[in-house]
């Protein structure tokens, strides 16, 4: 039971970097979008990949349009700071209560 806990808690520990890291590359590509980069660049194109399939899933069912603001990377930071503060630690303790 022992090994089922401890890489249980690990998965979530690397679940939780992995939406730390998307955090901050969705922080990094509102910044960036700002200052009107070379689309060429390689880190620019990078960002546009990694963020655009879920930015643009979350712009579909926004229903503020034409207001020369996107909202949609909030969105992202609300929904992984809920599962980063309510999902996971709730996980957590459960898990912690396994054993």
């Amino acid at each position: 039971m022992l090994i089922i806990k401890n890489f249980l808690l690990a998965f979530i520990g690397l679940l939780d970097v992995a939406l730390w890291l998307y955090m901050w590359t969705i922080i990094f590509r509102a910044v960036i979008s700002w200052v009107n980069p070379d689309p060429y660049n390689k880190i620019v194109i990078f960002l546009y990949r990694i963020t655009e399939p879920v930015l643009q899933r979350v712009r579909r069912f926004l229903p503020i349009n034409n207001i020369g603001i996107d909202l949609s990377p909030l969105v992202i930071l609300a929904v992984i700071y809920l599962v980063q503060n309510v999902f996971l630690q709730s996980l957590r303790g459960y898990v912690q209560l396994l054993g």
